[in-house]
């Protein structure tokens, strides 16, 4: 597993010159198209808020767990990594992967699954619908447009971060009948770097919410030992034990456990490359399943390590308590704003 050493962008990447935005905008020379992007999603109310929002642990329960926006900044790290490496836009990846989670509510899925039923008459919520509505609508920041007019190329990304979307109605229904005027083709796949932000979210989490949960005394280390591939690298590690302290090497668990994952996405995105024939942008565009993944085995890892997570971490008793007291704050803030919404929201702004 080498790396191409040609500077210059793959024919598979998504060229650094936009096929547009919705409102146009003179360019300028010191940034790129999905340079400025990126930064609208730096600058941006949303991205900030994110520092108070819930990744596992709510704020209050130390200053060392993660929240949504370190998650976002680890995501984009991995991003840009598997990006750099196959020659890929990485302006692109790391603007996606900034973006992704900006529709989330405080106290992460609990409070999501929470506005979710308050909102059941009006759609529902959706957390990836609702990162489209601020950087299309809500973020209020220019004379002439609401929203952070984002390239197509960005949109693409985020309207199709889990894939083509052969659903429409509830985007209807939240967004409204053709929001996007026909400017995303929703039933194609998405870009590799869009891929590739996708599962950079998954290593993330997955690799973090165990350091997370082992930090917290959730769970153990002898925990994990039913865990292909993890059981490996942990019994390497507790021979350190006894001149390190745990923490670190906890931390060099994680790190081994994000290199094992990232070299995988490698090697399996490689194969698919060759196995799929795609010498072209557009061979991508073809395909109903994904360049970038896990190979079968790191499949099978991903779906043990959230189980166990699952079990361990998310649905544990002392981050129930937490995650149901944030649900009730998010229905009563729900019924105090529909009492009188005008209280609470500026329209006109």
């Amino acid at each position: 597993m080498q790396k191409n050493s040609i500077n210059k962008l793959s024919k598979l990447a998504i060229p650094f010159g936009s096929k547009g935005r919705f409102y146009k905008e003179k360019k300028t020379i010191l940034r790129n198209d999905f340079q400025r992007d990126r930064d609208r999603i730096i600058h941006s109310t949303a991205f900030r808020r994110l520092k108070h929002k819930t990744q596992v642990f709510v704020n209050t329960s130390g200053d060392h767990f993660r929240t949504r926006i370190t998650h976002s900044l680890e995501v984009s790290q991995i991003a840009r990594t598997l990006s750099k490496f196959f020659n890929l836009n990485e302006d692109l990846s790391e603007t996606l992967s900034l973006a992704h989670d900006l529709g989330h509510t405080p106290f992460g899925h609990a409070g999501e699954e929470a506005l979710n039923l308050c909102m059941s008459k009006y759609g529902g919520f959706d957390h990836n619908i609702q990162t489209l509505r601020i950087v299309t609508t809500l973020e209020n920041r220019y004379y002439n447009f609401s929203g952070l007019n984002l390239s197509f190329e960005t949109l693409d990304g985020l309207v199709k971060h889990n894939g083509p979307v052969r659903d429409l109605k509830k985007f209807d229904k939240i967004l409204g009948k053709n929001f996007f005027k026909n400017k995303i083709n929703f039933s194609t796949n998405t870009s590799l770097e869009a891929q590739i932000a996708s599962i950079s979210d998954d290593i993330a989490y997955n690799s973090h919410d165990l350091e997370d949960g082992l930090k917290s005394n959730l769970f153990r280390l002898n925990d994990l030992k039913n865990i292909p591939i993890l059981n490996k690298i942990v019994l390497k590690h507790k021979k350190k034990l006894k001149k390190n302290s745990v923490d670190l090497v906890v931390r060099q668990i994680i790190r081994e456990i994000i290199n094992e994952m990232v070299s995988d996405v490698i090697k399996t995105t490689q194969n698919n490359i060759k196995l799929n024939k795609i010498r072209i942008l557009k061979d991508i565009y073809k395909l109903d399943n994904n360049i970038v993944c896990f190979s079968n085995n790191m499949q099978d890892f991903d779906i043990k390590i959230k189980k166990f997570l699952k079990e361990k971490m998310y649905f544990h008793k002392n981050v129930n308590i937490k995650t149901n007291y944030g649900k009730n704050i998010i229905k009563s803030l729900f019924l105090k704003i529909k009492k009188n919404p005008k209280k609470y929201i500026n329209i006109n702004k």
